[in-house]
């Protein structure tokens, strides 16, 4: 927690500060107001005592009072803006850690987890500061000099007041060790409940296809049964605290005015009236002393949870990033090369190699495809190129410089990628054509179009409503896949950059889109270099080199018509798919 609390702005610690000396003068003027009515009791009691007299300490009770009250809505002001922005900046913290993870990392917490990390976690931090400026601060500072008030004013009472407390804290120390262990265990099942529903959301199509609902009713019913019962046990726990307090405040008010009673009898005339007032006193203070431990247990209801996820937005702020940023700006001597140099790659964890010594270069202006049965490796090795994973063994080179040592910017603004899915943002077909600058600057509403219509999508984008500026939904879903698949292909166009990669982008395409994308495309990208994951053979029949993947290793590297006769695995893909006939006229 404390380690968190390091990420506070200047601005943050001045208006805590501010809520420290606030709370303080609230606590002193709170504590004022029993000894005027002390003194109130005492004029009232003695002979000759003038209603002004009375009256003036009324005025000073009543000051006191209102000026607590203004002194507590300024500090639930400033503790609420320290909240906010501390949480604010949290958010910011783990979203652009998050942005800078690989996609090891990011596996590794799941996305429901970092979901919940950068919203509910967060939001229990923010709670805790927002009373805790107020009711931690308050409540020690009245606990303690309260006790110092009451401390010379009756051993009997004071003996009384320390059993109250005692019996408070055991409670309160019995209701941790019991409920600790299962807050961590409720942040645990909202990242469960975080995932159901986000796969019960993005799978809805199929879920009605197969007449599933019942099915994933009953997966989020399990989840959601055992987060409310966990839920309604540490709820339960925390309403036995409420009786207890109040049978414990109510004992002692009680035990007060009967300890008075006897002294009171047994004290003569001048000693009963200053044992009465400070009966009054004693159990002004004695409450304050029980409403202050009330507090902090209050917090202390609080702090558990709030420790928990203390600690889980640390293990995300401070979780190493395996990828790791050089320092090269990306001008280089050559453009457009990609080189691989012996690479083999595990992932994190893994025992077994899904690349084994790939080696392959491929120049400007040339066009490299990759096939391979599912599981070869195809889309891995793709991904190493833009660094979503670090080569295990061996080099990747773009332009003649590994990398690892280009910076995050360099080497994406060399990159036009067009992944396996197609991901559309919400916003408008241009918001997600033009997505990226490239370091170019703007794209242009020109380049946009120009780019739609070398992907084939001018047609079906012209006649959506608002053409350019249609609304695209999150994740594209008011749009088809074969859709999705062009805007996705056009966004890496407009992008105009020195190598293309395209992982698997043209399978939601039918035969004769196709063709036509691939031979505008050829066109446009003449200067550019094209990397390319396939199934299909009449996607890459015409690349200029050929890699054939098999269970990770490369068994055959060339031209289709040379990979016929020297690659028994390529011949075999290529038969599965077209006839002979067909692949000696290609």
């Amino acid at each position: 927690m404390i380690k968190l609390f390091k990420n506070l702005t200047k601005k943050e610690i001045v208006y805590a500060l501010i809520c420290i000396v606030l709370v303080s003068l609230n606590v002193w003027l709170e504590l004022r107001i029993p000894d005027y009515m002390s003194a109130i009791t005492r004029l009232v009691q003695t002979e000759g005592s003038q209603m002004i007299n009375i009256l003036e300490q009324g005025a000073y009770m009543v000051g006191c009072a209102f000026a607590s009250l203004l002194s507590l809505i300024i500090v639930g002001y400033f503790a609420s803006k320290v909240a906010s922005s501390f949480s604010a900046t949290l958010r910011k913290k783990v979203f652009e850690k998050v942005e800078n993870m690989g996609l090891a990392e990011i596996k590794k917490f799941s996305t429901s987890s970092l979901i919940t990390r950068t919203t509910n976690d967060v939001t229990q931090i923010e709670m805790l500061i927002s009373l805790g400026l107020q009711a931690m601060i308050k409540a020690p500072i009245m606990a303690v000099c309260a006790v110092f008030k009451i401390l010379n004013k009756g051993f009997e009472w004071s003996i009384l007041t320390a059993v109250c407390v005692a019996i408070v804290l055991f409670v309160v120390a019995a209701l941790m060790i019991i409920v600790l262990p299962r807050f961590e265990k409720v942040q645990k099942l909202i990242d469960k409940i975080n995932g159901v529903t986000r796969e019960n959301l993005s799978g809805i199509r199929v879920i009605r296809a197969f007449n599933a609902e019942n099915y994933q009713t009953n997966k989020f019913k399990n989840v959601n049964d055992e987060l409310t019962e966990t839920q309604l046990f540490n709820q339960r726990c925390f309403a036995i605290m409420s009786p207890i307090m109040n049978l414990v405040m109510q004992a002692l008010t009680l035990g007060i005015y009967i300890i008075g009673a006897n002294l009171i009898q047994k004290a003569g005339m001048l000693d009963k009236i200053t044992l009465f007032s400070n009966m009054v006193v004693f159990s002004s203070y004695g409450m304050q002393v029980i409403i202050s431990f009330l507090m902090l247990a209050m917090i202390f209801m609080m702090l558990p949870r709030a420790e928990i996820s203390a600690k889980r937005i640390n293990e995300v702020i401070d979780e190493k990033i395996s990828v790791i940023e050089g320092t090269f700006d990306g001008k280089t001597k050559e453009t457009g090369t990609v080189e691989f140099k012996n690479v083999s790659f595990k992932y994190p964890d893994a025992d077994e190699y899904v690349l084994k010594n790939i080696s392959f270069k491929v120049n400007k202006g040339e066009t490299i495809a990759f096939i391979g049965s599912t599981g070869s490796g195809k889309s891995t090795l793709i991904n190493l190129v833009p660094r979503f994973y670090d080569a295990t063994e061996g080099e990747v080179l773009i332009d003649g410089v590994n990398v690892k040592d280009y910076t995050s910017e360099a080497l994406h603004n060399k990159l036009g990628y067009v992944p396996q899915k197609a991901v559309m943002f919400t916003g408008t077909v241009e918001d997600n054509v033009a997505y990226g600058d490239n370091g170019k600057g703007d794209i242009p509403l020109t380049k946009v179009k120009e780019a739609i219509k070398i992907a084939q999508g001018t047609d079906f984008v012209e006649q959506m409503d608002g053409e350019y500026n249609a609304h695209i939904a999150s994740g594209g879903t008011n749009i088809s896949g074969g859709q999705k698949q062009r805007l996705a292909i056009a966004r890496a166009i407009a992008r105009d950059p020195e190598i293309y990669i395209f992982d698997d982008s043209f399978s939601a395409l039918d035969y004769k889109t196709d063709a036509t994308l691939r031979k505008e495309l050829k066109k446009y990208t003449n200067e550019a270099t094209n990397m390319i994951v396939a199934q299909r053979i009449g996607t890459i029949i015409n690349a200029d080199k050929i890699v054939v993947l098999n269970e990770g290793t490369c068994v055959g590297v060339g031209t289709h018509k040379e990979l016929l006769k020297t690659c028994e695995v390529y011949k075999e893909i290529a038969l599965s798919q077209l006839s002979k006939e067909e692949l000696d006229n290609a």
